[in-house]
């Protein structure tokens, strides 16, 4: 897949897509579904297919104090949509000049002018332009007067309830990764780099790869996890921690990673950690000791779910 970050001046190769068009936060199973109708189309017509997406959001770029949100970083939506089939990536820059388009410009200047496309893919409760002026009815009719096709795709409904990156996110942020995976299709993960931190796990006989996620990335709900971790090709069953270790009183929440059958020097490596199953909450302990009692229940219970996986 390639990425176009120039998407005024796209190379030659991109123009005249089939071009799915949204955010895709999180690539969960009903965007998963939209881009495979993009990508049948795109075959049927014997064109590449291509996924529109802005960076930053609209919600970031019009509420940049908001609590953080985002399902993905750049890089994994990135990865995902490339293994969905996405031949071009193309990234529009959310700013002024963008949020002030009306919605019928935004179709001429972007999608006409400067992408020439053939055929457009949105979700049915898509909008776009100056206002959030646009919908799936307006880029129709648009479609039809300038000479390139629209499909509008029907939400995926799973239990009754339509898939959505906000019933994902409320399944992290109460602690819930095996909700959320159903709901997305794959385990929700972060990466990041491994930093030096207060080597207060090692102390304790559990040491730990510590990872503080991006300012922009949500934050799963507080507690003790069965993770996966990734890292140079292999994976290894892990038990994690995210919080602010009441014991410890941090500042701020950190990610703290034990691999159950690794030893090593992690720091500076790059981590890709799994979200498997929640253990428990953040508890307070009367002393060490009963702390590390419970941390070996952890990793054993960790061992046992990874195991069944």
């Amino acid at each position: 897949m390639r990425i176009v970050r120039q998407f005024r001046n796209p190379p030659d190769a991109a123009k005249g897509a089939v071009v799915a068009l949204g955010n895709f936060d999180g690539v969960h199973r009903g965007h998963q579904a939209l881009i495979a109708e993009a990508r049948r189309i795109a075959t049927a017509e014997g064109r590449p297919l291509a996924a529109m997406v802005f960076e930053p959001y609209p919600r970031e770029f019009f509420q940049p104090r908001a609590e953080p949100f985002r399902l993905t970083s750049f890089r994994s939506k990135a990865e995902l949509l490339a293994a969905a089939g996405v031949d071009y990536l193309v990234v529009v820059t959310f700013n002024a000049e963008i949020a002030g388009l009306l919605a019928q410009d935004f179709v001429m200047d972007v999608l006409v002018r400067d992408l020439a496309v053939a055929h457009v893919v949105v979700g049915e409760d898509f909008r776009f332009g100056k206002s959030r002026g646009g919908d799936a009815t307006v880029l129709a009719y648009m479609g039809e007067m300038e000479g390139f096709g629209v499909t509008v795709f029907h939400a995926i409904i799973d239990g009754g309830e339509k898939i959505s990156s906000s019933k994902v996110r409320a399944a992290l942020k109460t602690g819930h990764p095996e909700q959320a995976a159903n709901l997305l299709g794959h385990w929700w993960a972060v990466q990041g780099r491994v930093t030096h931190g207060d080597a207060r796990g090692r102390g304790l006989g559990f040491p730990t790869a510590n990872l503080r996620l991006k300012a922009h990335l949500l934050q799963p709900g507080f507690g003790i996890y069965a993770v996966r971790v990734h890292h140079a090709g292999r994976s290894y069953q892990a038990a994690a921690n995210f919080g602010l270790r009441p014991m410890f009183a941090l500042r701020a929440p950190l990610l703290e990673v034990h691999l159950l059958d690794f030893s090593g020097d992690l720091y500076g490596e790059l981590l890709r950690v799994e979200f498997i199953a929640s253990l428990r909450g953040e508890m307070q302990f009367s002393d060490i000791e009963a702390l590390k009692r419970q941390m070996t229940a952890d990793c054993t219970e960790a061992r046992n779910i990874l195991a069944r996986i």
